[in-house]
């Protein structure tokens, strides 16, 4: 065997070496519980689901959604159906 060959097998079992060596990666192998169908929540009991926030509401007296509407409708005919005419473009 050449000094090459040698000294790159070398290299590649000290590698191996090392990595065999590490501490392994996944630890939660040793802390898994399996659950049985006793341990599950009482039928009647159910998470609380929070609630989602609420838009703020525009102040500055701006159209309503009613006026919006109309608003589109009448600008958006014979425009494409994209951007903001999504859905009112005829």
């Amino acid at each position: 065997m050449t000094t090459a060959n040698f000294a790159h097998t070398m290299a590649h079992l000290t590698v191996a070496l090392a990595l065999a060596s590490a501490a392994p990666v996944c630890g939660a192998v040793d802390t898994f519980t399996a659950t049985t169908g006793a341990e599950q929540p009482a039928k009647g009991k159910k998470a609380k689901a929070g609630k989602a926030p609420k838009m703020p509401k525009d102040k500055s007296g701006s159209e309503n959604r009613a006026e919006r509407d109309k608003r589109l409708l009448r600008e958006c005919k014979g425009r494409p159906n994209a951007g903001a005419c999504e859905g009112y473009a005829n």
